[in-house]
């Protein structure tokens, strides 16, 4: 780290090089927080969490039980140890409370006193934050899987929603309506994020492999769709379609300053793109994590094999039985022929 510090005092590195060097550390440094602790509230799974960026104080938290949660962060206790409180509740009890699974929140991104749900009961909640009533409902056909309000949106009060329909729906703050809807994907919309760049981005991920990237000013179409072979197409498949992943595209996260894009998929694959111009940057980021410790072990981590989904049951029966043997211990240089 000294290294780092004197290179960018001496005008050597680019001081973006040793915050990514401590980030870097950091991460691979975390462990359990013993001095705190969350109130237990949530009676079922804890699907989404946002912290509100203006103070960094107050934490939301959706569940799959329906119920909302807002805590405190800040340690009143003045001790080491002390438990993060919740403030209030939008409970079972509530009148106003999610039927199904909570599927996102987050806090509009201007003002704490204010914050946006969405669930599988089809609707999307925004929500004031005093009254915990909501004030303004939108309605789906379909189960909401995500929604995202940009953090840097001056210009337009839009809020992106990917639900079990194709289209990408956005819905206007102020005017209370859905006024816009975005075509191109082929299966349901699992994750939506504004760029904390420009303000008229959008990326979408779908269950149909594919990422698309929108200015949403134009009604023609997306801008790009990533391609993880970077218009290959010895590697690519038959289908003319571009795909991001050999799987359905579950996660999406711009970098802090735009210029790049992470995406994950259920190929247990992670790529990050340039977001300018959509190629993978073709960052390896492995799979296969090994760790020693004091009890004299090396120990060899692997992603779970996931079981197939239902409709790639039919493809499996038709090609055989598939190898037991997880495909990270497979070798890409080896053939089994003589």
């Amino acid at each position: 780290m000294l290294g780092f510090l004197t290179a960018r005092q001496a005008g050597l590195d680019d001081p973006l090089r040793l915050r990514r060097a401590e980030s870097t550390r950091r991460v691979l440094n975390l462990e359990l927080n013993h001095d705190r602790d969350v109130d237990r509230i949530h009676s079922n799974g804890i699907n989404t969490i946002d912290i509100e960026v203006i103070e960094g104080r107050y934490m939301l938290s959706g569940g799959a039980d329906g119920v909302i949660v807002v805590y405190d962060l800040e340690n009143n206790s003045r001790k080491p140890q002390y438990t993060c409180k919740a403030v209030c509740t939008v409970g079972r009890s509530s009148p106003y409370v999610h039927r199904f699974s909570v599927e996102t929140v987050q806090w509009y991104p201007h003002d704490t006193g204010m914050f946006v749900s969405s669930s599988f009961d089809k609707t999307m909640k925004v929500w004031d934050t005093e009254t915990l009533k909501p004030a303004e409902v939108f309605q789906f056909e379909g189960n909401v899987y995500c929604h995202h309000m940009s953090p840097i949106a001056r210009k337009h009060s839009l809020i992106a929603v990917g639900t079990k329909d194709q289209k990408v729906q956005l819905c206007d703050l102020k005017s209370g309506s859905r006024i816009q809807v975005l075509q191109g994907h082929r299966g349901e919309v699992l994750s939506v994020r504004w760029s904390p760049r420009y303000e008229h981005i959008l990326a979408t991920a779908s269950t149909d492999s594919r990422v698309l990237v929108w200015d949403v000013r134009r009604a023609s179409g997306s801008l790009f769709s990533l391609d993880q072979h970077n218009g290959d197409k010895s590697k690519a498949s038959s289908e003319a379609v571009n795909t991001a992943h050999n799987g359905r595209v579950n996660g999406l996260c711009f970098t802090v300053d735009g210029l790049y894009l992470l995406t994950t998929g259920t190929d247990d694959r992670m790529r990050l793109w340039n977001s300018a111009n959509g190629k993978n940057t073709l960052v390896n980021y492995g799979k296969e994590l090994y760790s020693g410790g004091k009890d004299c072990n090396i120990l060899a981590w692997v992603p779970v094999v996931r079981p197939p989904d239902v409709e790639e049951e039919g493809t499996a029966a038709k090609g055989g039985s598939q190898a037991t043997v997880n495909p990270a211990f497979e070798d890409a240089w080896s053939s089994d022929e003589d």
